[in-house]
């Protein structure tokens, strides 16, 4: 969501249905024998023994799991050297990377759930909102607010330190930018005095399904009394489709936007001028971004691909066309540097080499669908926000730094549609929103972060 002023775009928001709960259980593991067949319907979850436990119950159902595939190595190793033409010291050797790797993988999940929450923390919630939030940015000149968009038919700009929302544009016909058209407003805020941060030392309840709450419902009224813009400084026609994404070209003369109707536009701001329509995809856009310092924009499709657009030469505006995914692409944004980021419904995300594209230098796999990401400027941390309310950290070569914390009383109760960077701001450094109708800003350590990898 590109501001200026301001421009706004979105779309339609998509019904979920809760989830239900998991059962409880509490630890305690029993010796068993791994060939014997457990009664029918019986799971192994069900065959835990009725004693207290303080460990959450996510973990110890992944050290249940973790302790049966030990077991389950350890015999088919046990089966293999029952053979006399094995040495002792053979199966010696075998049994020891077989318990190295193991206990890796349980050490790993300790770190996984417990590192995140020092290391991540909730610091604020922007709500007002009376629909999902599609799209959430930060303003790159001061003063410096949060600005989100909403299937609700408006944006809003925010304090970011007091969560206070500071002004609201209202002019467009339809959901968002579901009108076909992308505004470009200005605005004119006067930031709140800070207030103290929070207390966010007390630890978090694990991972819990909270969907005893209704679909979007989130504390707290809608926006209170504030400024409301109606009118917008330049309107950017030419879609026949939902513009679902726009973002500033450097230097900030021109604005591309994407559309349902399978084209990306680039305009002249100060003429609200059509320069160039640029067709290819063969399915619906679903987001376009344009790179921090060069003239080169990329836009992502339903169609599994993204495509990356070259105008630094006037004279020639070539295309390349990538196809890493085997699903819709959601989104792909540059870095700092020379590399392109993609994420898809196929639940990768893809590190590129703006110099050699035709592989990617990095293959991230997760278990749920990637919407919008974001890549931090320094670090060049990459956010995820998923489908299933989690939020991963990554590194460019693909190793998970955290996941964000989520239970019954903090984080995201719908799924999350994007995230954004704020480096600049010592406190709140990342954001992210989504259908719960809601922002978050966290604090992530990112010293601590990359010193624990």
């Amino acid at each position: 969501m590109p501001v200026e002023g301001g421009s706004s775009s979105g779309s339609a928001s998509a019904a979920r249905h809760p989830k239900q709960k998991r059962k409880a259980h509490s630890l305690s593991i029993r010796r068993t024998n791994s060939t014997e067949e457990r009664p029918p319907g019986v799971q192994r979850g069900d065959m835990l023994e009725g004693q207290d436990s303080k460990l959450p119950l996510a973990l110890r159902n992944n050290l249940l799991d973790l302790f049966g595939q030990i077991e389950r190595e350890f015999e088919n190793l046990y089966i293999e050297n029952l053979e006399p033409s094995h040495s002792t010291s053979q199966l010696s050797q075998k049994l020891k990377t077989t318990y190295k790797a193991s206990t890796s993988k349980i050490v790993s999940s300790f770190k996984a759930t417990t590192g995140s929450r020092a290391l991540c923390q909730l610091l604020k919630e922007y709500m007002g909102h009376r629909d999902g939030i599609w799209d959430l940015s930060v303003t790159r000149t001061q003063p410096v607010v949060l600005g989100t968009a909403s299937a609700d038919h408006s944006a809003l700009l925010w304090s970011i330190e007091t969560g206070k929302c500071l002004l609201r544009y209202a002019g467009h016909a339809g959901s968002a930018s579901g009108d076909q058209t992308a505004h470009i407003w200005r605005y004119m805020v006067q930031l709140p005095a800070p207030q103290p941060p929070p207390d966010v030392s007390a630890p978090c309840e694990d991972d819990q399904d909270s969907s005893d709450r209704e679909e979007g419902e989130v504390d707290g009224e809608g926006p209170c009394e504030v400024p409301t813009v109606r009118v917008a400084t330049a309107t950017l026609k030419s879609h026949q489709g939902v513009v679902i994404a726009a973002d500033w070209l450097v230097g900030g003369r021109q604005v591309v936007t994407a559309s349902w109707d399978r084209a990306a536009n680039l305009y002249e701001v100060e003429t609200s001028e059509l320069v160039h329509t640029l067709t290819g995809h063969d399915q619906e856009l679903t987001h376009c971004c344009t790179h921090p310092t060069q003239r080169l924009v990329v836009t992502s499709s339903r169609d599994t691909t993204f495509r990356l657009w070259d105008f630094r030469d006037p004279s020639i505006h070539s295309v390349n066309v990538f196809q890493g995914h085997t699903d819709t692409v959601t989104s792909a944004v540059f870095t700092v540097g020379d590399n392109v980021v993609s994420g898809s419904d196929d639940r990768t995300v893809k590190v590129w080499d703006l110099k050699n594209m035709r592989s990617p230098i990095a293959t991230i796999r997760t278990d749920s669908a990637v919407n919008r990401i974001s890549v931090s400027a320094n670090q060049r941390i990459i956010a995820l926000p998923h489908d299933n309310r989690q939020v991963r950290l990554f590194d460019m070569s693909g190793v998970r730094l955290a996941r964000l914390p989520r239970s019954n009383r903090m984080g995201h109760r719908r799924m999350v549609c994007c995230t954004a960077w704020n480096e600049e701001n010592q406190s709140c450094n990342l954001f992210t929103c989504g259908f719960d109708r809601q922002a978050i800003g966290w604090n992530i350590n990112i010293p601590a972060l990359l010193q624990e990898k």
